[in-house]
């Protein structure tokens, strides 16, 4: 049975720190994951655009993690996402929770647990296989419905993602989710009704905002959402907890659902996306001091290839695959403790580094 240690955060990282005198262990961490995201898939978003460099390239502290699963080499994102949540391995298209025994608590739960706020920002259902790496304990990653239901069982502070529908169409009972979201003090807003930036946050303690009922459709579509969701998540996250600092979850989530599709334009479109919430969050931690910013991937999708160029000079591109692959998946990381995430590791390492930046204490399956 895996058992979640003590989770006392010593002073150290408690202490508010500024921008002339940072911290030396990070106060904020802000997650970014680009599902599906290989160093093709960047490549190609690098020889794609005739504007200046992505801003991923900044990067100093870079290092490379393995994907595999605990049953098979290739993974899938409810295990990739679940390493890299609660530092284990799990089968594929699981959470790490079995008939025998649960899953250990994700870094979020323990940030939560002592007093951090906590976040997610999402381009897919919020129920989908990543985001609920970090709060659900059912088995598999198609319970969606039953995974709408475990996020009544944290206490996330600032939700954006689809899935409205998992949360009051439901077929596993009668539950309106949103209704019991609302009497534990949430705002709810929906993008049909209202855009992300006019959303009034004051006196909001909690928010849970909509973007779909299932699934949002994709940037060349339409898709305009994320970015703003990044830059109002990251000043509420601030803002509520000062004395402490917050875990901010941000996924790309369809860089991995164009690569499914073989479709590069879509693939390159939501990677220049991606880029885009990493410059917001990099200028955050710039002007904070105090904010460790990764950006990872849970695994590759496609086989993506770039195999030369034509005749306008951009990359030609060649798939081998509509699922994922086994390859490595680089890590980048900004802010203090950032050198922990250079060099060759398994994903659970991102849990363990994580926590080890924070300061925070292994619990026993570490």
């Amino acid at each position: 049975m895996f058992l979640a240690g003590s989770c006392t955060v010593p002073s150290t990282v408690s202490n508010a720190g500024t921008q002339d005198q940072p911290l030396k262990y990070p106060k904020n961490i802000v997650l970014i994951i680009g599902d599906g995201m290989g160093l093709s898939q960047i490549t190609a978003g690098i020889y794609s655009t005739r504007r200046k460099k992505l801003v991923l390239e900044e990067f100093k502290h870079i290092g490379l993690q393995k994907t595999h699963c605990k049953d098979k080499l290739v993974t899938d994102s409810a295990a990739g996402a679940t390493a890299m949540a609660r530092g284990i391995k799990a089968n594929y298209n699981t959470f790490g929770t079995t008939e025998k025994e649960k899953a250990p608590p994700s870094i979020l739960e323990e940030l939560e647990n002592v007093g951090w706020s906590t976040g997610m920002a999402v381009t897919s259902s919020i129920t989908h296989a990543t985001p609920a790496a970090f709060v659900t304990y059912q088995m598999f990653r198609s319970h969606h419905e039953q995974i709408a239901a475990d996020f009544l069982l944290t206490e996330v502070d600032y939700l954006v993602g689809g899935g409205r529908n998992y949360f009051v169409d439901r077929h596993v009972d009668d539950r309106n989710l949103i209704e019991e979201l609302q009497k534990k003090g949430y705002m709810i807003g929906n993008i049909e009704e209202q855009s992300i930036e006019a959303i009034s946050l004051s006196n909001v303690s909690k928010l849970a905002y909509f973007t779909a009922d299932d699934h949002p459709k994709t940037r060349m579509a339409g898709r305009t959402y994320l970015v703003p969701a990044v830059k109002r998540g990251l000043k509420f996250l601030s803002e509520r907890t000062p004395e402490k600092g917050f875990f901010f979850l941000i996924e790309a989530s369809q860089i991995d659902w164009g690569g499914h599709s073989n479709l590069e334009d879509v693939v390159i479109d939501e990677l220049l996306e991606l880029d885009e919430t990493v410059d917001v969050a990099l200028d955050f931690a710039k002007k904070d001091g105090n904010t460790l910013v990764i950006v990872t991937a849970d695994h590759e999708t496609g086989g993506f290839s770039i195999t030369g160029e034509d005749d306008k000079g951009k990359p030609r591109i060649k798939f081998v695959s509509k699922e994922h692959t086994a390859a490595m998946v680089p890590v980048f990381a900004y802010g203090p403790q950032s050198e922990l995430f250079q060099g060759v590791y398994d994903n659970t390492e991102i849990h363990t580094k994580m926590k080890q930046a924070m300061q925070l204490p292994s619990t026993e399956h570490e």
